[in-house]
């Protein structure tokens, strides 16, 4: 016989903290608390193994699951010395949810189980105050009714105003035991009105239909919304908890509350949380009434003149501390406690890792590894890598006041304000004369790339968290809101408009990247601080990681910053950034409009002192990491003009016929850009390109590592690559571009010449790729593309409903697709280290700085990740997670 039924209670248990996979965290913890001998009202948990039979067999339970609970709930009547349904001496029980992972807020609970006209005498005749057990009693009616009958709340809420209207009370306080034993007649005959069917009055039955209704939780929109968003899955399902009430609303020796064993904002080892006298769980939670602080200090500290518990109640108070430090010793982390107090004696009703943000996850991580409570190791593993992104950024000052606009995507986090401005050009001529801007745009292309630099933020309304201003405005560590879409925007008439609020050019607006708002006007930030406990916790991290960490830069400002995160070399170059600067793009322009090679190579020496300064800045920055540089990728119509203004001003600087630039716009227009003349197809149809960013490279590392006396180390790499017979022209002409630069200069360094794995052919051919490879980089952004036939800046829409009915849980773009994607790494890199043993591995896509895709780089032993350079630090912690969680044999979410 399956056992389905775990019971608790009176210092026993039957299960064990470490069993809440089949409990749920709420019941393994009940039973871990009762096992410690700490006061929990005696219970009983239904695993979620019947949640999974539930659903799996047409919402029915297992035969013998009935007799199980009759036995448990016969446990709970001896020892608490009641009976359910007993018309003396009733018990009563509450319902609770509770899955593996907090899933606040988002499944039912029924409170006050086991009252009806008969038993509700009894808790008169126990409590001896009928008000009590009448307001317990319509409590009951009216949660039951609302969670598991269906009939809406606030049926009774309107019963309940009506009265007090009537009664001409204030407060529900006022109402008397009359009151409320009148008012439980009227909310039964609303559910006989409303369902056409008397409330049930027997126990069982009740306790029957809670159960269900719990079960039945798992799966309403709010639960799968939830599940979504946090990666929960389903089939995980939820246990059930059926538990002894205790009252804490049965006079002013009975009190209800919420405790942290630390304060969950900032992470000081304060005993932190609030309690309410005479009251009931859910007013607390309601606010309702304004909760008291549990300590002196507490009381202090938010101003309050509300006395304390530890004034008001000391005895109990201490008990409680007691208990505070007994759980967080045990469990060797911040808990979060509920408790209820009856008539001078204390239960605890709930214990639980509490959540925390990320500055306080930060510092429990360190003190308590500092207080040897936990290891180095442990609390490498306490702090979530992609919270770190809240340390690493301006965020707005929480206690500022703000007028919410409009929600979009978080894009990439950190907070900023600015005038509002609606095309790139206005962005850098307003940036020219001093002000702070927010680029606001339906969505960016490359060209504006310049603006985007010079903004403190970034707001399209188009758009997902992997378009071109999310992955750009992350590389640069600007904020960015994307995906806006009840914002229109006017460029003819400069405006965006949310509703009825119209936003002109030069108004200022607040952006919160973290989180994906827009604000009307300017909110305070407040500036984030990397020393203390951060510089610790890092310095921890990189003891155990493997992986390298490098970083996607190709300024000098992005190549600063990324040192000051810790980077360990630049994995992602992209070159054709540094065409885009006005100086530059002029050139670039007369190379697509040239008639023959001699005409593009005339252009492209106005471009190589650029591009060699370019590389100067960025050798001299990473002074003697490895620096893997991105010879030309896009397609050339990125860089042609588009607007009838723009083409005549490009044709009047190279000196040709308006219909000229307009017939080469035109003639170079592609349907499917992405998979078009672009990367290595550019290099082989025009290999003066490459030719010229080649001797840019060499000649910027010859000077620096003469001038600056720091060995330079260039990895050339040549993008979208197929097949072999597209590398060996490419590696051939940076071979010889090589050689030449070197004969020039009398002097030779050091080199790498590999490629860009973003093809599935690619992938596919990487063994005999690797005869002329000495690196390969991973291009997951486009490897994601042309492996599932998506478009990043198109797929958000449908993702949104893949996502909703589980076919990609998480979005493919943000976090790497480990059976599709990931199987061509993995392939790819047996087969390149199968014909180059020493073939350097590394990642540069997105994918690089999303922790569940460097666990993956981490089981196929990739040599570095590379990510943008504001996330550096998440790929810090997160690849020595990923070496802490590979040696518990932990799996790649998928």
């Amino acid at each position: 016989m399956s056992k389905w039924v775990y019971f608790f209670g009176d210092g026993q248990a039957e299960g064990r903290a470490d069993m809440k996979n089949l409990l749920g965290g709420k019941g393994a913890n009940l039973a871990e608390m009762s096992s410690l001998g700490i006061p929990v009202p005696a219970g009983f948990t239904i695993t979620t193994e019947v949640c999974t039979y539930y659903y799996e067999n047409g919402e029915t339970y297992p035969d013998d699951l009935r007799q199980q609970v009759a036995d448990a709930l016969g446990n709970i009547e001896r020892i608490m010395g009641a009976k359910f349904g007993d018309p003396e001496n009733p018990l009563l029980v509450s319902v609770r949810s509770g899955a593996r992972t907090s899933m606040p807020g988002m499944m039912d609970t029924v409170l006050n189980l086991g009252l009806n006209d008969t038993t509700v005498h009894g808790l008169v005749k126990l409590s001896g105050d009928a008000r009590f057990a009448y307001d317990s009693y319509r409590r009951f009616v009216t949660m039951y009714s609302d969670v598991v009958l269906g009939v809406d709340h606030y049926h009774f809420e309107e019963l309940l105003e009506a009265l007090k209207e009537d009664k001409g009370y204030t407060l529900d306080t006022d109402l008397t035991a009359d009151d409320w034993k009148h008012l439980v007649g009227a909310y039964k005959a609303k559910v006989l009105e409303q369902l056409g069917s008397p409330f049930p009055e027997d126990p069982v039955e009740q306790m029957w239909g809670s159960i269900g209704a719990v079960f039945g939780s798992w799966m309403n929109q709010r639960a799968k919304t939830y599940r979504r968003l946090h990666h929960i899955p389903g089939h995980w399902g939820t246990a059930v908890n059926v538990q002894a009430m205790v009252f804490g609303n049965m006079g002013t020796s009975s009190a209800t509350g919420v405790c942290f064993s630390r304060d969950p904002s900032t992470g000081e080892n304060a005993f932190y949380g609030e309690y309410l006298v005479n009251a009931q769980g859910e007013d607390v939670v309601a606010g309702i009434r304004t909760p008291q602080n549990i300590s002196i200090a507490g009381k202090e500290k938010n101003k309050s003149d509300l006395p304390a518990m530890e004034e008001t109640m000391p005895v109990i108070y201490k008990e409680l501390v007691e208990i505070r430090n007994r759980l967080e010793q045990h469990y060797k982390d911040m808990q979060d406690m509920e408790f209820t107090i009856q008539r001078d004696k204390l239960w605890m009703l709930q214990t639980r890792n509490g959540k925390r943000t990320a500055a306080a996850a930060l510092k429990i991580a360190v003190d308590m590894c500092n207080e040897g409570l936990i290891d180095k190791e442990t609390a490498i593993l306490r702090v979530a890598p992609e919270h770190l992104d809240q340390l690493l950024h301006p965020m707005l000052d929480p206690d500022a006041p703000r007028h919410l606009l409009a929600h979009g995507l978080p894009a990439s986090p950190g907070a900023a304000s600015g005038q509002v401005v609606f095309t790139a050009d206005d962005a850098e001529a307003w940036a020219q004369k001093g002000h702070k801007v927010v680029l606001v745009r339906v969505e960016t292309s490359p060209e504006d790339i310049g603006g985007m630099h010079v903004s403190q933020g970034i707001l399209t309304t188009r758009g997902g968290m992997t378009s071109h201003a999310a992955v750009v405005a992350r590389g640069m560590g600007v904020p960015c809101v994307a995906g806006a879409g009840d914002i229109r925007v006017d460029y003819r008439s400069k405006t965006m408009t949310v509703g009825d609020t119209v936003v002109k050019e030069g108004e200022v607006i607040t952006l919160d990247g973290a989180k994906g708002e827009v604000f009307l006007g300017e909110v305070p930030t407040l500036q984030p601080e990397l020393s203390g406990d951060f510089a610790d916790l890092m310095e921890w991290a990189d003891k155990v990681r493997r992986m390298k960490v490098r970083a996607n830069a190709e300024t000098a400002e992005d190549c600063a910053t990324a040192r000051k995160f810790g980077a360990e070399g630049v994995g992602l170059c992209r070159t054709e950034h540094m065409f885009f600067d006005p100086q530059r793009i002029i050139h670039i322009r007369q190379m697509i409009l040239a008639e023959d090679e001699s005409g593009r190579r005339a252009a492209l020496e106005y471009l190589l002192p650029y591009q060699r300064q370019d590389f100067v800045e960025v050798f001299k920055i990473m002074r003697g990491l490895p620096v893997t540089v991105r010879l030309l990728d896009p397609p050339l119509h990125e860089f042609l003009p588009h607007s009838d203004g723009e083409i005549a001003a490009v044709a009047e600087a190279a000196g040709v016929d308006v219909d000229k630039v307009r017939n080469r716009v035109s003639m170079l227009k592609e349907s499917n850009p992405m998979l078009g003349h672009r990367g290595c197809r550019l290099g082989i149809t025009y290999p003066e390109v490459y030719e010229m960013q080649a001797r840019a490279i060499f000649e910027a590392a010859l000077e620096v590592s003469e001038t600056a006396g720091d060995t330079v180390f260039p990895e050339v790499m040549i993008p979208l690559v197929g097949s072999v017979k597209e590398l060996e022209p490419m590696r051939a002409l940076v071979d010889r571009v090589a050689q030449e630069t070197f004969a020039a200069k009398g002097r030779e360094i050091g080199y790498h010449a590999g490629t860009m794995i973003e093809l599935p052919r690619a992938c596919v051919q990487a063994g005999v790729i690797a005869e002329q490879a000495e690196f390969f980089s991973f291009g997951t952004n486009d490897l994601t593309q042309t492996t599932l036939g998506m478009s990043r800046d198109d797929s958000g829409p449908f993702l949104e409903v893949y996502a909703q009915k589980g076919i990609y849980p998480r979005d493919p773009f943000q976090s790497i697709d480990v059976d599709g994607v990931g199987e061509l790494v993995r392939m790819a890199c047996e087969r390149g280290r199968a014909t180059r043993p020493d073939i350097k591995l590394g990642i540069c896509g997105e994918h690089g700085g999303d922790p569940n895709s460097i666990h993956f780089c981490e089981t196929v032993n990739l040599d570095y990740v590379s990510c943008s350079p504001y996330r550096v630090p998440i790929a810090r912690l997160a690849a020595a997670q990923s070496v802490l969680l590979k040696g518990q044999g932990a799996e790649v979410d998928r």
